[in-house]
């Protein structure tokens, strides 16, 4: 079936984007995106207010108030209600995600595996919340996966701490078969992903025989994933599991080019954006095509990768609500893309981080910087905002 202009999706309607934006959210999400624009909070703040922060001085307030407050849930599972309530209003989803990184002791490991169980026991029957997600160096230490994956020997005491690790993992996956919940198992740098890879494929030979439960994620910001995700449909159509796939562009970017240009290996970064879009658009087909043994959650910004989904399910005559296909946006960012595809049918939900304000600092100055680096992205929040808050009179 062809994609008639009447239903096409207009991504431009900020009435149905900020729906759920009273005028004084909407005002302040202005100023924010204003801020960031101006290259602030990206620049000057992450050291500036570590400082405070380190110093002890009265600015947690302020942070919860005002950055926080965008792109984060609350500090507690608790405190996402009101915004769990909020997009679903939107009929958009939550993705209940705990964001606290940087962690190198078991004890909080642990703690980090039971509070990552707590948010598949809380999904579990919400259909608000229809998806989970988990980092593995929440938990597991960073050095340690950095070693298996450059296959170094591990001593005997490193070989129990990763057996530790994998339990872990094992038993959140566990927990989310048991509890019929989807987990997502987030990507991360290329010197720690060939563990994680390996991880995740186990956790869905186990529990994705019948129904998709565990997602591996695919950065099409390497050159290398595309043909991955080919390999590991094969290896789930042999071993007969349901391949979960969450498809994003990438977060480490300069990061793993300055690795590689300091320790003198070729960058596994694509080399220009064009060929990232091109990959993660054939990434889209692919999964499509196969959609009886994939399940896919396409987490992306970009207008015209949601609109090739969009268009696809409409050729193939695939229901929009289909549940191996979701759209995925992180919170304060693109409503614009998250409540229109909503409002159209398609299954949506939005990354809501959540955890201390100080632990949560990393990841938002990484969503600030993503703001910033993305060409346009500040600018088209901003104008979109703009233009509601014109079409409200405010």
């Amino acid at each position: 079936m062809k994609v008639s202009p009447e239903n096409k999706i207009d991504f431009n309607n900020t009435e149905i984007a900020f729906s759920s934006k009273s005028n004084a959210e909407l005002k302040q999400a202005y100023w924010l995106f204003k801020m960031i624009g101006s290259n602030f909070l990206t620049k000057v703040g992450p050291p500036i207010t570590n400082f405070m922060l380190n110093a002890g001085l009265p600015i947690q307030g302020i942070i919860k108030k005002t950055i926080f407050k965008q792109f984060c849930g609350g500090e507690t599972i608790a405190e996402c209600d009101h915004t769990i309530a909020q997009l679903a209003k939107g009929k958009v989803g939550t993705i209940l995600d705990y964001s606290v990184e940087g962690e190198e002791e078991e004890h909080v490991f642990d703690a980090t595996c039971e509070e990552i169980i707590r948010t598949v026991e809380r999904a579990d029957g919400d259909p608000r919340i229809p998806i989970t997600v988990f980092k593995i160096t929440g938990i597991g230490r960073f050095a340690l996966l950095e070693k298996l994956d450059a296959k170094k020997e591990l001593t005997e005491t490193e070989k129990a701490e990763f057996d530790r690790v994998k339990a872990r993992c094992e038993k959140i996956c566990k927990t989310a078969f048991e509890r019929k919940v989807p987990i997502m198992i987030d990507a991360e740098e290329t010197w720690i992903q060939d563990t994680i890879d390996m991880l995740a494929l186990e956790m869905m030979m186990k529990f994705n025989k019948e129904q998709l439960i565990v997602y591996n994620t695919y950065q099409m910001y390497r050159h290398d994933k595309l043909a991955d995700l080919k390999a590991d449909y094969l290896i789930a159509k042999e071993h007969g599991f349901i391949l979960g796939v969450k498809m994003v562009r990438g977060a480490y970017m300069e990061k793993e080019r300055k690795r590689a240009q300091d320790m003198g290996y070729p960058s596994p970064i694509q080399p220009d954006k064009a060929s990232s879009d091109r990959d993660y658009d054939e990434s889209i087909r692919f999964s499509v095509d196969h959609l009886d043994q994939i399940g896919i959650v396409c987490g992306t910004h970009n207008e015209a990768s949601c609109r090739l989904l969009t268009e696809l399910i409409d050729e193939k005559d695939i229901a929009h609500n289909h549940p191996h296909i979701y759209f995925a946006q992180l919170l304060g960012m693109s409503d614009n893309l998250s409540f229109n595809l909503s409002n159209a049918g398609y299954n949506v939900a939005k990354y809501v981080p959540y955890g201390p304000v100080k632990a949560v600092m990393p990841y938002l100055f990484r969503r600030a910087q993503e703001n910033t680096s993305v060409a346009g992205q500040t600018g088209r929040e901003l104008s979109l905002i703009a233009k509601e808050k014109t079409r409200r009179g405010i």
